[in-house]
């Protein structure tokens, strides 16, 4: 299963619509979204041919953006968990990073996806991947914006530089 993974999208429209075109061509499934679209408006495109789950980031400050998301998917709130293919994730936006290493170092997931950083990036420890995406590209994160595709099946992460 090819599953796409975003974050920290900031209501840049032209970047969420490479987004969702890089993801059909991909052929993904599921989306997450790990948080911080920001506004209501910039959900909307993600109303696509796949199941959707999005976490609330620390700049998705209209309550309405629930309401948006639910039209369409799955809004997890703070945190959630998923099982996509057997394989187990945690799905956090990544504000506090002492919560992110708790989620990888405790053993009960496959992977942990999360944003916050801005900064894409993988790292294994002990049987669990840590995913972050990036986001839009601002400082200090060195990368332009990128999203990632993971496939379910061999375990291989894809970075898709996007800005």
């Amino acid at each position: 299963m090819q599953v796409g993974i975003v974050s920290d999208t900031h209501d840049n429209t032209g970047l969420v619509e490479a987004a969702v075109d890089t993801f059909a061509d991909a052929g993904v499934e599921t989306v997450v979204h790990c948080g911080d679209f920001v506004a209501p408006f910039s959900a909307t495109p993600w109303n696509g041919d796949w199941e959707f789950y999005a976490v609330r980031g620390n700049n998705d400050g209209e309550w309405t953006l629930q309401s948006t998301v639910e039209e369409f998917g799955t809004y997890m709130g703070e945190m959630g968990e998923l099982t996509l293919d057997g394989a187990e994730i945690a799905v956090y936006h990544g504000t506090s990073g002492a919560i992110v290493d708790a989620l990888v170092e405790c053993g009960t997931y496959d992977y942990v996806f999360h944003g916050h950083t801005h900064d894409r990036g993988t790292e294994e420890y002990e049987g669990t991947t840590r995913i972050n995406p990036g986001g839009i590209g601002i400082p200090p994160a060195p990368d332009d914006f990128s999203v990632a595709t993971l496939d379910t099946d061999t375990g291989d992460v894809t970075f898709h530089e996007l800005g």
